[in-house]
């Protein structure tokens, strides 16, 4: 369930097979394995037994990775040398959670800041300790740093809260409890101004709060917007996400929100579970079963602008666009990457 992260020419993803772990340096245009790093890695035994969930984050001549049981590395991103390596369990002294670390490294002003049961934030170019949060249940999205009257904070939504933190030493500066069924928070916040979006599955709903005077003030919550393992996208005063469970795909909708009253514009069925980014004003989508779409993001309606069929399910993994291409991915390991570039470009 790692998306591919791309940059250089070059394409990094994370995948599992027989016991072990991969990190993949693959040459973005023609899928050619240019490195690769493996290390052990038993697959969780759990009702969807999928390698690793965390995508890999790219800084400059870095590249760093986290293993779904916390084996952090920072690689040489053109080499694969490894430069330092954690066990974030030992660590952090925090136990692996049910689902595996699926947090991908979040990187701000040279802080490696994950989500691994304490939110912790390491030196990125030695991996030292910095600072580390009293421990709690582990979500599986990832941290989100902005600015807030002149300080950098951290939204971080996990299994008991969402907390906004300080990036220089992780004091929290507001939390609210939030907890979904199965302990499966598995979203990313997103931040617009002094306002904090999220949505979880299992007919949690979502939640808009605004950051004043050290609270998080509910501007306002629903069920219309439940989202299971992939995060809405914010475009224009407008979300547009999956509503629904993937257990029972048929009935997940995509849909148009209203960012700032919650209020549905449209919804679709017939994507199932799937995942979705946004980029040029269109949404690009990935449904559960394989079929990649490109919509109109607009409040209008449900517009298809292209589709096509290109990998078997199940898809959970959200595409990826870089340099005209589009990287996907399944939960076979499966991958393709489909060329939208103009014809002569």
């Amino acid at each position: 369930y790692s998306a591919f992260s791309v940059s250089d020419g070059r394409a990094y993803t994370l995948g599992h097979e027989n016991g072990t772990e991969t990190v993949w340096c693959l040459d973005a245009e023609n899928g050619s394995e240019l490195w690769s790093h493996t290390y052990p890695g038993e697959l969780n035994d759990n009702l969807h037994t999928g390698g690793p969930a965390a995508s890999p984050t790219i800084a400059g001549n870095r590249v760093y990775t986290l293993g779904k049981a916390g084996q952090l590395f920072c690689f040489d991103a053109a080499e694969g040398k490894v430069l330092w390596q954690h066990n974030l369990t030992e660590l952090l002294q925090v136990p692996v959670p049910e689902w595996g670390f699926a947090c991908s490294p979040t990187l701000v002003d040279n802080k490696l800041i994950i989500d691994a049961g304490r939110v912790v934030a390491l030196n990125a170019e030695t991996g030292d300790l910095i600072w580390r949060t009293d421990p709690f249940r582990a979500g599986y999205g990832s941290p989100v740093p902005f600015t807030h009257q002149g300080q950098t904070l951290l939204a971080v939504l996990n299994n008991d809260a969402l907390l906004v933190l300080r990036l220089s030493d992780g004091e929290i500066v507001a939390r609210t409890p939030w907890t979904s069924d199965f302990v499966t928070t598995a979203t990313t916040p997103i931040v617009d101004g002094n306002r904090i979006f999220v949505s979880t599955g299992y007919n949690t709903g979502c939640a808009l709060f605004e950051l004043a005077d050290g609270k998080l003030n509910q501007l306002y919550r629903n069920r219309d917007m439940s989202n299971h393992m992939n995060n809405c996208v914010l475009w224009q005063g407008h979300l547009y996400g999956f509503d629904g469970n993937s257990h029972n795909a048929r009935t997940v909708r995509l849909v148009c929100m209203d960012a700032n009253t919650g209020d549905v514009k449209w919804s679709q069925r017939g994507l199932g579970c799937g995942s979705l980014m946004l980029a040029g004003g269109k949404l690009i989508a990935l449904s559960d079963e394989g079929r990649l779409v490109v919509l109109a993001a607009s409040p209008q309606g449900y517009e298809v602008l292209a589709e096509q069929e290109v990998l078997d399910p199940t898809c959970w993994t959200m595409p990826v666009l870089s340099g005209g291409r589009i990287y996907c991915r399944n939960d076979a390991g499966d991958a393709v990457c489909v060329d939208v570039r103009p014809e002569g470009k």
